[in-house]
């Protein structure tokens, strides 16, 4: 494998490689000298042309524990802002001899055009591209619920676990990547959201959906329960009443996860609005992941990176 673009790309055999690696990454993060050698003598750049937080600290953590040379981009300030072209700037990285490039962008389907596009050699990893796909945070999110469910996770899919993504499907990336990969595992995936926010696409690949996330905790027996962001900034029209009227149906409050079974696991890929798509109760509950999405974020990412770059081979 040689890039990272959709989790179309992974196999269930080789996304579980990937956390079971991610496994041994871990490790390595709850040691006093998080370091390893893996990729010294290689340059991985993080090409964003979004705002980003985790995703962007994350990869750069994790390619620097890998012991690899980091040369963080951003639009805001660079010839992009100037009118630089996407080919322009992928064949100023190819020049300066960049072994990955992980881009975020906002056009759906840049990372893919950037596999494809000869423009680059080294490898292409996708931390979002429009609401098209997320497919790091995917694998991160899988990783984690793995690791709740599971005492001895490695070798293991999501067999028989049930999940319900909820709340912004359609303006989601980490909805459609998490759909397909958790699918992939074996998980039963449920989607849940207001109707103008359910595209019937994705809908006909899930296992069931509900426009009620009462009537959803009711009839499908959760595991797990991802909340999604509101992506406000996303939106062109009215795709439901109010923020107010929002939180009331489809937020995540303390009634709703008094009614969730007592193992059931509490998810966000953040950042989160509190108080709208989910509040604290259920947020810092003792069954929230939260914490240990983004703690995980940086194992996960050493373990694509080790993949992508040194060919997934132990040493």
């Amino acid at each position: 494998m040689k890039h990272l673009v959709s989790v179309s790309d992974l196999s269930r055999e080789a996304a579980i490689a990937i956390l079971d690696t991610s496994l041994e990454m871990s490790e390595v993060n709850d040691r006093d000298i998080k370091k390893l050698p893996t990729l010294r003598g290689k340059t991985v750049v993080n090409l964003f042309f979004e705002d980003s937080t985790r995703t962007r600290i994350s990869f750069e953590v994790a390619a620097k524990r890998l012991s690899a040379d980091v040369i963080n981009f951003a639009a805001k300030g660079s010839s992009v802002s100037k009118g630089e072209s996407l080919k322009d700037t992928a064949q100023t990285l190819e020049a300066i001899g960049a072994d990955a490039v992980v881009i975020r962008h906002h056009a759906s389907g840049a990372a893919h055009m950037l596999a494809n596009s000869g423009w680059v050699k080294g490898s292409v990893i996708n931390a979002g591209d429009g609401t098209h796909e997320h497919p790091t945070q995917a694998l991160l999110d899988a990783f984690t619920l793995r690791s709740a469910i599971h005492a001895d996770a490695r070798g293991k899919g999501l067999d028989g676990v049930a999940v319900a993504i909820v709340g912004d499907i359609a303006h989601s990336r980490v909805a459609r990547s998490n759909l397909v990969l958790l699918k992939k595992l074996g998980a039963k995936v449920y989607l849940v959201g207001p109707p103008t926010l359910l595209p019937s696409a994705l809908i006909s690949q899930a296992d069931g959906y509900s426009y009620s996330l009462d009537d959803a905790i009711a009839t499908f027996k959760l595991d797990a329960v991802m909340m999604l962001r509101v992506q406000l900034e996303r939106m062109t029209a009215g795709f439901f009443p109010s923020e107010r009227e929002y939180a009331r149906i489809w937020g995540l409050n303390a009634d709703r996860l008094a009614l969730l079974g007592s193992n059931t696991f509490v998810m966000h890929p953040g950042p989160m609005n509190r108080g709208l798509e989910i509040d604290a109760a259920a947020a810092d509950s003792k069954n929230s992941l939260v914490l240990k999405q983004v703690a995980n974020g940086v194992s996960v990412r050493m373990a694509v990176l080790y993949h992508l770059l040194s060919g997934g081979e132990n040493e």
